[in-house]
Formats: structure tokens, sequence, C-alpha cells
């Protein structure tokens, strides 16, 4: 930790982070009483504003949770799936007043998006538009075949729109705008129950 210098030649001090102390006191003892009650009163003011947190920052410092939400296995396609997260973890999702909820999924043959929470046609477009710009079966030029035509595909998808996502926590809950959502985009034909790691961060 740097500590604050006082000079006796100058009348300004540089901040410290935790303490003060004084170079060449000899010396401030030949300045006049009022410049040496000056320079004695700031040495104080700041030691004593870094001896205790004040009363307006209890409670808030960062605090830290985490949990495993469970998505039930879905058909191929994109899922809303906004509703499912919050009410798994609303509660304590409602004991931040500002923060992030970070989103990670584990698995690699689907992803996490944020979009249209409105019209279900967007996440069909979505479908319809992936299937087209990934092709499977066999005319696609893909090696990695031993799990199934769609098993590739699934994984260039997956990483298309990734893994994660951060969203800010205002006041207990996700701040997104009006008619964005969570999807939950399923890659694979024979999909599985997907798991969601979600850690929450704030005060």
């Amino acid at each position: 930790m740097q500590a604050a210098v006082v000079s006796p030649h100058s009348s300004s001090f540089i901040p410290a982070t935790t303490r003060v102390k004084f170079v060449g006191y000899s010396s401030i003892k030949n300045l006049p009483i009022k410049n040496q009650r000056r320079r004695l009163s700031l040495n104080l003011r700041h030691t004593d504003s870094m001896a205790a947190p004040s009363p307006s920052s209890v409670g808030t410092a960062p605090k830290w949770a985490q949990m495993t939400v469970t998505i039930p296995a879905q058909r191929r396609g994109c899922h809303l799936i906004t509703s499912k997260i919050l009410r798994d973890i609303g509660q304590d999702l409602s004991g931040f007043k500002c923060g992030l909820a970070h989103f990670f999924l584990q698995h690699t043959s689907a992803s996490l998006t944020v979009n249209e929470n409105y019209d279900t046609d967007v996440r069909a477009d979505t479908e319809t538009f992936l299937n087209k710009v990934v092709p499977e079966g066999r005319s696609a030029p893909w090696k990695h075949t031993l799990e199934g035509p769609d098993d590739m595909p699934a994984h260039i998808k997956s990483s298309m729109f990734g893994c994660s996502l951060t969203i800010p926590i205002t006041d207990g809950k996700l701040n997104m705008g009006t008619w964005q959502g969570i999807w939950l985009c399923e890659h694979r034909d024979a999909a599985t129950p997907r798991k969601v790691v979600i850690t929450l961060n704030g005060i």
C-alpha cells in the first residue's frame, strides 16, 4: 500500500490509500504555527477517513450466488426459457440491487442467445436460417459423423451463437429490453436435458 506524503515545502499532499506519514518532521516545526496546524489537520482528517467504513457503506459489499438450472429436453429449434430461468433463480435474484447475471450452458451441441420474446415466427425463422447456413447430410463436408449427421452441424451452430450470456441486474430483476428474452437453441434431433450454470454477482 502506498502512503501519502506531506511535504513541508508544499501546501498540498498526495492522497493515501491506507495511512499518512510525515517526511521531514523536524522542518515542519520551523514553519509558522498557522501552517503547522493546517498540515496536522489535513493529516488527521485523512487518517480518520481511512480508519473505518462510513455507515452508508455498510451492507454494500459485493456478494455472489451460483446455481445450476436444468432445462428439460426440447425438440430441435429455438426455445424461449426466460420464465423457467426466473422461476428457478427468482429468490436469489431478488437479493441484488445492482449486478450481473452470467449464464453458462454446459453443452457443445446447443446454445444460448438473447432475442425476440413475443413472435414465435422469429424463433422458427432463426432455426430455418441455421439449417440453411450449416448443411447436414451426405453431401455435407464434415469428417465428424460418428454421432449422427446432425452432430457436427450442432457443434458449429453452438459456436455461432455461443454458450454464455451476461445480463445486468437492476433492483432484483434481469434488466433486459421489453421485447428481449433468453433462448435455448437446441441443435440436436434427439436432445437431452440441458444444464445452465448461473452466477450472480453484485450488491
